[in-house]
């Protein structure tokens, strides 16, 4: 491992930092727009409701009102969430005669949820 010392100039400080490990994250780093994108993705998930979708729609593709039904919230309430939720790609709307079908984009989205989910759940067990 090769150590090289960088002077941290409001501290006057040395830290030590191994160039070969550094460079290799440095060159896999994302750009800043895309660091925004993903931002913005889990922004959108921050919601408890649209969670909800998110984990209805990965069993089955739903209509706004079986979305209202199974949450237990309005229609309207429903067709807000909705909006976000298309905006970032995460679902996909599908008109069949007067009903609008939703589901979900493809299968990272499912991925994202169930991970997380997986991870929620592993966390919260008793130790």
């Amino acid at each position: 491992m090769r150590l090289m010392a960088l002077q941290v100039r409001e501290a006057g400080e040395a830290r030590y930092v191994d160039r070969e490990r550094t460079a290799a994250v440095i060159a896999s780093m994302i750009g800043r727009a895309t660091a925004t994108d993903v931002a913005d993705l889990f922004r959108v998930l921050a919601d408890p409701t649209r969670v909800s979708i998110i984990h209805a729609l990965s069993v089955s593709e739903l209509c706004n009102g079986d979305l209202a039904a199974v949450l237990e919230i309005s229609e309207s309430a429903v067709s807000h969430q909705m909006r976000e939720l298309r905006l970032m790609k995460l679902v996909t709307a599908e008109k069949r005669g007067r009903m609008v079908y939703y589901r979900l984009t493809d299968t990272h989205i499912r991925h994202i949820f169930e991970d997380t989910l997986r991870h929620v759940q592993e966390d919260s067990r008793p130790r």
